[in-house]
């Protein structure tokens, strides 16, 4: 497997992101802190792989950037969407603006859990006639056509298409719903296990696809536990851990031989059958009980003293890191 060739970051990026944190008012005044001060920026032509263990923040990040949090959530930081005339603050942007010109048109998603996402009493050729009509204007028999090709381009069978949601598999449910992520060509797709459910050539399918998305000058935020999807398609991959991003590094670096500098980026690597395939001991910590510093220490081997104050993410060795005891690369 070759992982591409990093892309040269644009002037201004497409997505800036600063200290973007989502905190999640409980019952009895108690909070949760889902993600934590998330910085960074994606390009155009730029493939980011957000990687980490379930619950670490992954899918709450991409649902601020959506404006699809519940009404317990308060955010804090900056999420500029540039790329056009009128760039917006994503977290500031009111319900109206996100709806009307921002999702499905500057961002499109393939969400998580895509059953929960189509319209139960329409086909798929249905909301894919919708969808096209609405971002393109098509009519006739040029919607007709153009609904066949967005689905060829997922991989969706043109048999299925006038099938109700009930009636797909869950691969199937998926292709459906990346055929309509990718109708409008958005600059912006975030992606939240968009291969789940499939099988290996599928997956390896759909990746790519996305990947041409991406190489026709559009930006690509994946959410994946599939690390070998990940290092097929990614430019960069940046690490979650209890709610943070602890590394940052260009994917070359990250799946070769130089590696993580993270311990816990390591570990997630090791854990893979194909390498050492061995588990990351312990389990992560409640992100409404997190502690004050490091939150890996209590499950690394290298933690001491001064894991107890909380590592900042530092640029280094050509990745950034919040790690006391990170690993040292040089650069050739």
């Amino acid at each position: 497997m070759t992982t591409p060739e990093p892309r040269t970051p644009a002037e201004s990026p497409l997505l800036s992101v600063r200290g973007l944190g989502v905190r999640f008012r409980m019952r009895g005044g108690r909070h949760i802190a889902a993600v934590t001060d998330a910085t960074f920026d994606l390009a155009a032509g730029e493939c980011l792989a957000l990687v980490g263990e379930s619950g670490c923040g992954k899918s709450v990040l991409a649902s601020a950037l959506l404006g699809l949090l519940p009404g317990n959530a308060q955010t804090t930081g900056s999420a500029l969407l540039g790329g056009s005339a009128d760039p917006v603050d994503l977290l500031a942007a009111d319900e109206r603006t996100m709806a009307r010109t921002v999702r499905g048109r500057r961002i499109g998603l393939v969400p998580q859990s895509p059953a929960a996402h189509l319209t139960p009493v329409r086909t798929v050729r249905s909301q894919l006639r919708e969808v096209l009509r609405e971002l393109t204007g098509l009519r006739g028999s040029a919607l007709t056509k153009a609904a066949g090709a967005a689905a060829e381009r997922a991989a969706f069978p043109a048999d299925h298409l006038d099938r109700y949601p009930h009636e797909l598999s869950g691969g199937l449910a998926q292709r459906a719903a990346t055929a309509l992520a990718l109708v409008g060509d958005a600059p912006l797709l975030l992606a939240d296990e968009p291969t789940t459910g499939l099988d290996r050539e599928l997956v390896d399918r759909t990746a790519d696809e996305l990947r041409r998305h991406t190489d026709d000058g559009r930006a690509l935020l994946m959410i994946t536990h599939d690390l070998a999807a990940a290092e097929r398609i990614a430019d960069r991959v940046a690490v979650m851990y209890a709610g943070r991003i602890v590394e940052l590094s260009p994917a070359a670096r990250f799946f070769g031989g130089d590696g993580p500098r993270h311990p816990y980026a390591r570990g997630l690597l090791d854990a893979l059958p194909e390498r050492a395939f061995t588990a990351i001991p312990g389990m992560p910590p409640e992100l409404g009980d997190l502690p004050d510093g490091c939150a890996f220490a209590a499950r690394c081997t290298r933690a001491t003293d001064i894991c107890a104050t909380l590592p900042a993410l530092a640029p280094g060795h050509g990745s950034s890191v919040a790690c006391h005891h990170a690993e040292e690369r040089v650069d050739a």
